[in-house]
């Protein structure tokens, strides 16, 4: 009888920890969300701009053009943070849905070609971009403001 009270006590001990996880964005045809941080290493901060500039802004641009994307917009912040929440530049992609947010592009590699003939500064200058980057992650937003506030 023990056994059994102490693992129903657990099992219910354990339910609010499921429920805090982030709620599901909108429905399967909705605008998604997702924002994705750099941190980069100091002093290189400008050099990763212009590369992310350079070589992947216009690849995301190109997605919004072909309507994968309706929205990308690039930040950094106004004051400085701790070390270990510092990021250096945030990058917000509203995709067109759930699904075009989580799988590739078909037509990139295409696409790449295209933008970038020159493929071996290309590939030179991305692989430099990910050497001074320190850290990135990638954040699903879910917008839970009212309708109507």
């Amino acid at each position: 009888m023990k056994n059994i009270l102490m693992a129903l006590l657990l099992s219910c001990a354990g339910l609010p920890l499921l429920a805090q996880g982030a709620p599901p964005q909108g429905g399967a045809n909705q605008p998604y969300t997702m924002e994705y941080y750099y941190k980069v290493q100091w002093g290189h901060q400008q050099e990763f701009l212009n590369l992310f500039l350079k070589n992947h802004y216009p690849l995301l641009k190109k997605g919004v053009e072909g309507g994968r994307m309706l929205a990308v917009k690039i930040e950094t912040p106004a004051n400085h943070m701790t070390e270990d929440a510092r990021w250096d530049y945030r990058v917000t992609i509203r995709f067109k849905n759930s699904t075009v947010a989580t799988t590739s592009d078909p037509q990139e590699e295409e696409l790449i070609k295209q933008l970038w003939p020159d493929q071996e500064t290309y590939k030179r200058e991305e692989q430099r971009r990910f050497e001074i980057l320190l850290a990135h992650w990638d954040l699903p937003i879910t917008d839970l403001t009212p309708a109507g506030k």
